[in-house]
């Protein structure tokens, strides 16, 4: 009996956050379909303006750190919306922002420049590569979130910001003008870079651990 019970409030649990997460996703959606046009308008630009690789190094390290500070409004926002409280709002903040922001900007990216046979492919781990700029940023955005929760802009300045950093990521590694074809499967692993760690990070990973009795927190 005591199985079938455990079982069955398994289930329930489950079908709850599903829902909810289904929610989230649904409401995000055109912050994150809009972020990837952006960030394919850019490629785009700097496949016929070769010179905009010179800064690209530059500009991937203004758009990732800021990307990390509103993932972690975001994730622990959510994360605060929906009950959480303590130091899990700093483990999930910290986890969902910078380990989900380093998937999207810089591990998604590498894979597709090494897929494709870029001539500078490179990883670029922010948080270790300028550890003193990343961890710090991080911090403050669940600082932040942890007394003043919200989801709505920063999830929308997130999508875009992160759309940038991985763009920006793969631009360095471009050298001379690509082909159509590799243009295409590009912009395929920027929208992938966005639309799955993105919603993840902000959506998926903080609700793994509300309690279904918090399932009512409204953005803000």
């Amino acid at each position: 009996m005591q199985i079938n019970e455990y079982v069955n409030d398994f289930r329930t649990r489950v079908d709850k956050t599903s829902k909810l997460i289904a929610k989230e996703l649904l409401k995000h959606a055109p912050f994150t379909s809009f972020g990837a046009v952006t960030g394919i308008l850019i490629l785009l630009l700097a496949i016929y303006h070769p010179s905009i690789a010179s800064v690209s190094y530059t500009l991937f390290y203004v758009f990732h750190p800021i990307h990390v500070l509103l993932s972690a409004l975001v994730t622990a926002g959510m994360y605060r919306l929906h009950g959480g409280k303590g130091w899990a709002v700093l483990l999930i903040g910290y986890t969902g922002s910078i380990g989900i922001a380093t998937i999207s900007d810089s591990i998604i990216p590498y894979a597709g420049e090494i897929l494709l046979q870029l001539p500078n492919p490179g990883i670029h781990i922010g948080f270790i590569e300028k550890w003193w700029l990343i961890n710090p940023l991080a911090l403050i955005g669940i600082a932040i979130a942890y007394w003043r929760p919200t989801t709505k802009f920063p999830h929308a300045g997130h999508v875009l910001l992160s759309t940038w950093a991985s763009a920006f990521h793969i631009i360095m590694a471009l050298g001379e003008m690509v082909n159509w074809i590799a243009f295409i499967v590009i912009g395929l692993f920027l929208f992938l870079s966005v639309w799955v760690p993105c919603c993840l990070s902000d959506i998926i990973f903080p609700l793994l651990f509300v309690k279904t009795g918090n399932d009512n927190g409204q953005e803000q």
